[in-house]
């Protein structure tokens, strides 16, 4: 996401006397915009919803507007279908709790969203953003004229938003190549050095409940990850390579549900959501005379997934971008990938 300005505090400020006029609610609207926030950013939201109202817009919010005998979720697709716009407070509390909601219930809003512009609010710096926002522009709540500014987007008519970077929730094609909050070790403060941390199966995280569809494959795949720190060894570099191997264990099976892993230390794993589709296709075709097709693509996750992962992830390759278009949009693909790499170095 990319910000306008910012300032280090959130303060809200006075509005600018020349005031947009609220565009007419059409059938089955009932709201120019649905305001979801957290319960710890209450004052300062209901703050923005009185200044918001002075100003003639029809606001909902959860603590007024929830009809009671009604389940949060279908509250909130109530609200959703009744408003022209959906409003995020995005804090630290609310990417913890109201945002998991949301993506954990995707199924349930994604009809609601692709259809209604979403307006981002960074409410403090350093908020790390779901992936499902991170095309948006956001608007900065700290910004002095970020009043002003919401006002012009809340008081333009849907249509007009079209060409714009506030746009409806977009299919995941959007987020090719793009890294998920990383997976950290539970037991990282115990451990040596050369140790393997160990990563949690219980359940799929919340950065990939709205990707991954077989839970159990994610389990599966960490419980690959985890075997590695039952090798009692103190040499650092063997630790490295059977994790490396580890995690291309891992990619053979998260691959099909489009996310790599990444070493990015002993104690933390890249993740990114990256489709391999057309990259698995070029081998089959590549290889088609060869009965080996498949178990060389498989080999090809097992030695190189994990790296190219670390690259996707830190947006960085060690070696000029190809010339060649490859099946990554504005990137560099799987199969580029490899084939560089077996130009300088051999499979391990």
């Amino acid at each position: 996401m990319e910000p306008i300005n910012s300032l280090e505090t959130a303060d809200i400020q006075p509005l600018s006397p020349s005031v947009p006029v609220p565009p007419t609610l059409r059938d089955g609207e009932c709201y120019h915009v649905f305001i979801s926030y957290s319960s710890n950013d209450h004052q300062w939201t209901h703050c923005l919803i009185e200044q918001l109202e002075a100003c003639g817009l029809q606001v909902c919010y959860h603590d007024r507007d929830f009809l009671p005998g009604r389940t949060v979720l279908e509250n909130m697709s109530d609200c959703i279908q009744e408003s022209q716009k959906v409003l995020l407070v995005l804090s630290p509390e609310f990417v913890r709790s109201r945002w998991c909601l949301l993506e954990a219930n995707m199924s349930l809003f994604r009809d609601c969203l692709e259809r209604k512009p979403i307006v981002p609010v960074l409410l403090e710096p350093g908020v790390s953003v779901p992936l499902h926002l991170c095309h948006l522009t956001y608007l900065d709540a700290n910004d002095p004229d970020f009043n002003n500014k919401l006002l012009k987007v809340l008081c333009t008519p849907n249509q007009e938003l079209q060409g714009s970077t506030v746009l409806p929730f977009h299919p995941p094609s959007i987020y090719n190549g793009k890294a998920l909050q990383p997976l950290d070790a539970v037991n990282e403060d115990s451990l040596s050095k050369w140790d393997c941390g160990q990563f949690s199966d219980m359940e799929v995280p919340d950065q990939l409940r709205l990707i991954i569809e077989d839970q159990e494959k994610y389990r599966k795949a960490v419980r690959i990850l985890n075997s590695v720190s039952k090798n009692k060894n103190d040499d650092v570099k063997y630790i490295v390579r059977e994790m490396k191997k580890a995690i291309g264990q891992a990619n053979i099976i998260l691959s099909e549900e489009k996310v790599l892993m990444g070493r990015r230390s002993n104690l933390k794993i890249y993740l990114v959501y990256v489709s391999l589709d057309r990259c698995k296709h070029e081998f089959a075709e590549t290889f088609s005379d060869q009965v080996c097709a498949e178990d060389l693509y498989q080999r090809a996750l097992l030695y190189f997934s994990s790296g190219y992962a670390c690259c996707l992830a830190k947006r960085h390759f060690p070696f000029p971008l190809p010339s060649s278009t490859g099946h990554l949009e504005g990137g560099v693909c799987f199969c580029q990938y490899v084939s560089q790499q077996l130009s300088v170095d051999q499979w391990e």
